[in-house]
């Protein structure tokens, strides 16, 4: 009896979504929407301040504004539960922790932010390689492909 036929038999996208997957999308949408904040914030103070190089800080803002499109894309990636999503997701994770580092180094109120930062960076990649993250987004370890005929 095929999968169509089987009524017991459910695929991923007919199951309730994961806490989990819910939670990593979250994570990875608020730092999509801390960089764009940060992104304009920066580039406001560089065009109607007086920074050193106006140049470089409108760079820099933009630059921001554009990164952030990764990790808002992976979000609404897990929440429309699609497999690609979960490697964005990983890789503004990996990105995000030397960001926190050099953070950490610093002697001022980004100290604060260094630590949030590895915080939810952690706490998001233990979320993307969850078993039950997996499962949802039908993404199947090594040996675990569909017999090809």
């Amino acid at each position: 009896m095929s999968a169509e036929q089987n009524p017991t038999h459910r695929t991923p996208e007919a199951e309730p979504r994961p806490v989990r997957l819910t939670a990593a999308a979250a994570l990875a949408g608020l730092e999509g929407l801390a960089l764009v904040v940060a992104g304009v914030w920066i580039l406001v103070l560089g065009i109607t301040g007086s920074p050193d190089d106006r140049e470089q800080a409108v760079t820099g803002g933009v630059t921001l504004i554009v990164l952030a499109l990764l990790p808002l894309l992976a979000a609404r990636g897990l929440l429309l539960r699609r497999s690609w999503s979960r490697g964005p997701a990983v890789i503004t994770q990996i990105m995000a922790l030397p960001v926190a580092y050099n953070l950490l180094q610093a002697d001022s109120m980004a100290i604060p932010c260094g630590i949030a930062l590895a915080a939810v960076s952690v706490v998001a990649l233990v979320l993307l390689v969850n078993p039950a993250t997996t499962r949802a987004l039908g993404i199947r370890g090594p040996g675990n492909a569909p017999n090809q005929k």
